[in-house]
């Protein structure tokens, strides 16, 4: 599928937007995440729009709120504006507490269409593999960049993929299944003591 040079343009958008952020704790550049979810909404076939809205899935949250998602439909249309709110948890500065913005997020989307949801799986996909990075560098202390800790962090995962993978069939759940079950493992691998650890890494 060939992308138009409205891509070209989302990239300048994303890249204003966020060339100032870092991702966190590990103080890459957060360029790369929308990067990141844009390829794989590539790689499970997303069109032009929904590559604009994957590149731009953190502005209005991040960057801006209502301001930036108006300026979004002006240059990209209603389709990309619309698909980058739904992947939006809250437009409000500061953030609501966090457990009850997720599950606000998560009833948003549970009759979400499966534009949306694919770049939503997309995200969750990108996230989910810096977190365990983050687990095998650094083990659980990794856990304090998220508001949730460890067991909202899970609970907020895998209640994303029970909502996407309902009344939606499609192959990008097979890897989101994948992911998040690396991620749970990996959680565990990191809990446990040192002399387990070892028991595990022997038996290898």
């Amino acid at each position: 599928m060939r992308y138009g040079s409205r891509v070209v343009d989302a990239m300048i958008l994303m890249y204003e937007l966020h060339a100032d952020q870092v991702r966190k704790g590990s103080g890459e550049a957060y360029i790369s995440h929308p990067m990141a979810v844009a390829a794989i909404t590539a790689q499970y076939g997303g069109d032009e729009d929904q590559f604009i809205a994957a590149l731009l899935h953190d502005a209005v949250e991040d960057q801006g709120g209502r301001p930036t998602l108006e300026r979004i439909r002006e240059i990209f249309g209603d389709r990309v504006a619309d698909l980058v709110w739904g992947c939006t948890d809250t437009d409000k500065q500061p953030k609501p507490p966090w457990r009850p913005r997720k599950e606000a997020h998560l009833r948003k989307i549970a009759d979400a269409p499966p534009d949306l949801r694919l770049i939503l799986a997309a995200d969750k996909i990108h996230n989910a593999r810096t977190i365990v990075q983050g687990l095998r560098e650094t083990g659980p202390a990794v856990w304090d960049r998220f508001k949730g800790g460890r067991e909202g962090t899970l609970w907020y995962y895998e209640q994303m993929q029970r909502t996407l993978r309902r009344e939606w069939e499609h192959s990008i759940l097979l890897e989101l299944a994948d992911a998040i079950l690396t991620l749970r493992s990996a959680a565990a691998f990191s809990q446990a003591s040192p002399i387990e650890t070892e028991d595990v890494r022997g038996k290898q």
